[in-house]
């Protein structure tokens, strides 16, 4: 029996690719999606446990479909992870912002994947301590963010 669904959303076929492969390995059934539209169809239709999702696609971009993720009443609780070569302050701020548990820097170790996934599926969530981390972090962000626009 699967430890849990995962929806894996990234135009490159090769990290949907790596993701399946290395999430199959771990027990996890595994649904993949190239582009927004087709992520936010799969999202609705198989309610997966945990989203993966890329931050630079074509057309519809991941902060895109996390707004519509977040703003659906099916979807809205589904845990979305980002996956993003960009890390700047407020792609971070943006992220944890817009609702995404966690924030995941490409190129990345799979098994730090798997860790994640394992952790939020377990229903372990968040440390206190890390809740409260980032917390000071999205304050922190947000307080530079206003700077830079005054």
């Amino acid at each position: 029996m699967a430890k849990g669904l995962i929806l894996v959303v990234d135009d490159e076929e090769g990290i949907r690719i790596l993701c399946r492969v290395n999430f199959e390995l771990a027990d996890y059934d595994v649904v993949e999606a190239p582009n927004g539209p087709a992520a936010l169809e799969a999202a609705r239709e198989h309610k997966p446990d945990l989203i993966l999702l890329d931050v630079m696609m074509p057309a519809m971009d991941g902060w895109e479909v996390l707004h519509h993720l977040k703003s659906d009443d099916a979807t809205k609780d589904i845990p979305v992870v980002m996956l993003t070569a960009r890390t700047s302050e407020s792609d971070q701020l943006k992220a944890w912002g817009g609702g995404v548990l966690d924030f995941v820097e490409k190129p990345f170790d799979p098994s730090v994947l798997e860790e994640l996934a394992d952790r939020v599926l377990s229903g372990e969530g968040e440390d206190p301590e890390e809740q409260q981390r980032r917390q000071q972090i999205v304050e922190q962000l947000r307080a530079s963010e206003r700077r830079r626009r005054s």
